[in-house]
């Protein structure tokens, strides 16, 4: 009983772990791990299906990434994998190879021989599919291991539907957040623009003393300016997810602010996919755009520095001028909505936003975000 008790908790452990991670892919990925763990066998994977007899996830523990990338394909949901998922229950077998459900594997797959998979089911619903293979010691699957196993499961779909509420959470989120400020870019800004460059055109036919070319070149000017916030309220209402970098990130928000050529900014960032989920990291790269957008407008700075970090933990961004600063005491009693609104943000996301200045020295932005991804 006392060793039942163990291994119950030790599975609620390691499924506490897995759930803890911030977006879903991380938690089937820590999920297939703890599996393989736990039963000690060589590979271990988790399939969440698409709905359409297909999987929307295949997340594997075991195989290096030299491995994979020599496989053709990975598992669609035939075979082996679709009987369970169209079946709901477990399969248990000494030679995957013998069994007439089995539709083989491509070129260049590491061997596999017994195998055990069972559902992760909660009443009528399919969150996904444990499988297992090659126990390390040699012995086949037993009775024990398809228990351990089929409760591990039991624990995986709470985790996994933890982290799909989770996720449909930070999109609702991102999805007001993205209304908002397309509201406010077309009601505000946009019409402004207009305006503005509907005088200029006026002027440019009544005073013959005004230079044509530089009126030219301001309307020009304006008008790229316009048609870039359309494209970006574009950009924001679409769900895309995308395989920019976070490079690639930072040098799209440095060119949607336009900065002036006074002012040289330099871009310090990795050429990484970001450790985020899409709508996580576009909401984190609001409060970079805030933060920039504050250097380049308040700090009559002659240079900025945009530096991102990404270790193990956390994402750390620098944005760090040499600009005219200002008192840190008189600031804290005028806080702006502007910072609020960044510190709002980063947590959401369990971050934190810090600010060090100095009148006629510069000003320090750190933006701290946990990845909870590495």
């Amino acid at each position: 009983m006392i060793s039942v008790l163990n291994r119950i908790k030790e599975i609620s452990y390691a499924v506490m772990y897995a759930a803890e991670a911030n977006d879903l892919e991380t938690v089937l990925e820590r999920i297939a791990e703890v599996a393989r763990e736990l039963a000690q066998t060589q590979y271990a994977a988790l399939g969440v299906p698409d709905g359409q007899g297909g999987l929307r996830y295949f997340k594997h523990a075991g195989m290096d990434t030299e491995t994979v990338a020599k496989i053709q394909h990975l598992p669609r949901g035939h075979g082996l994998i679709g009987a369970i998922m169209r079946g709901r229950k477990p399969v248990v077998l000494d030679d995957m190879g013998s069994d007439h459900r089995s539709s083989g594997f491509p070129e260049n797959h590491p061997p596999m021989e017994s195998f055990l998979g069972v559902p992760i089911i909660v009443g009528d619903h399919l969150y996904g599919m444990l499988y297992l293979s090659n126990k390390i010691n040699g012995e086949k699957f037993n009775e024990e291991d398809l228990l351990l196993i089929e409760t591990l499961a039991g624990y995986a779909a709470l985790a996994i539907a933890g982290a799909e509420v989770s996720h449909q959470h930070t999109r609702l989120l991102m999805l007001e957040e993205r209304e908002r400020i397309g509201m406010e870019l077309h009601d505000g800004i946009i019409q402004s623009l207009y305006g503005i460059g509907m005088q200029v055109e006026l002027v440019r036919r009544t005073k013959d003393t005004i230079g044509k070319s530089d009126l030219d070149s301001v309307i020009d000017s304006l008008n790229d300016v316009i048609e870039d916030i359309r494209s970006y309220i574009t950009r924001l209402r679409h769900d895309d997810s995308n395989s920019d970098t976070v490079r690639e990130y930072m040098h799209q928000i440095k060119s949607r602010l336009h900065p002036p050529n006074s002012i040289e900014i330099a871009i310090n960032a990795p050429d990484i996919l970001p450790p985020f989920s899409p709508a996580a990291f576009e909401s984190i790269c609001l409060i970079i755009n805030e933060a920039l957008s504050n250097a380049i407008r308040h700090a009559e700075a002659s240079a900025i520095s945009l530096d991102v970090q990404v270790t193990r933990s956390h994402l750390v961004v620098i944005v760090e001028d040499n600009g005219i600063g200002f008192d840190m005491q008189v600031a804290e009693h005028k806080q702006g909505l502007g910072l609020r609104n960044m510190q709002q943000r980063a947590r959401l996301y369990g971050g934190e936003v810090t600010i060090n200045s100095e009148p006629e020295v510069g000003t320090r932005l750190v933006i701290e975000v946990p990845t909870y991804s590495y």
